[in-house]
């Protein structure tokens, strides 16, 4: 194969319209653009917002509602049904035990939550920890102690 030989695929180009070249060739005149008005001029057209004079979509819409909190922290959400599942009796649970399990990041806030019951003594280390949650650990004789955590040391997942 030479360089002369190359062609593009069948039906790949189409030729171009040739217009404003006379009335036989189907074009010709008004070079298919209708008679008169915006869009027979030159630089005629609407722009691709207009809705034929309504007022548009762009404009009805509400501008600016609400707004993004920088310093909310999430949390990734762990229940007592799933630590009693996953750790044993007297093992310490911390951020990164559970993502050595692959519960969750360990660059991740850990909230512990109340679901299900827990029957081992786990020694929780955790962010947050809800008021159910502390009396079940503790009443299966366990400890719980809250670790500090810095607000807007992460963004925020989208």
């Amino acid at each position: 194969m030479k360089l002369h030989d190359l062609r593009p695929a069948e039906g790949s180009t189409k030729k171009r319209k040739r217009v404003g070249r006379g009335t036989g060739s189907g074009k010709g005149k008004t070079s298919g653009r209708g008679t008169k008005g915006q869009n027979a001029r030159a630089g005629g057209g609407v722009r691709f917002t207009f809705e034929g004079g309504q007022l548009p979509l762009v404009k009805r819409l509400p501008k600016l509602r609400g707004f993004n909190n920088r310093f909310k922290v999430y949390y990734t959400a762990i229940n007592l049904d799933v630590l009693d599942q996953v750790f044993d009796a007297g093992a310490t649970v911390t951020p990164e035990s559970l993502s050595g399990v692959g519960l969750a990041d360990a660059s991740d806030p850990i909230v512990i939550l109340g679901r299900g019951e827990i029957n081992k003594p786990l020694q929780v280390k955790t962010h947050r920890i809800s008021g159910s949650a502390r009396s079940k650990i503790e009443a299966a004789g366990g400890s719980v102690e809250i670790l500090p955590w810095e607000v807007n040391k992460r963004l925020p997942r989208s």
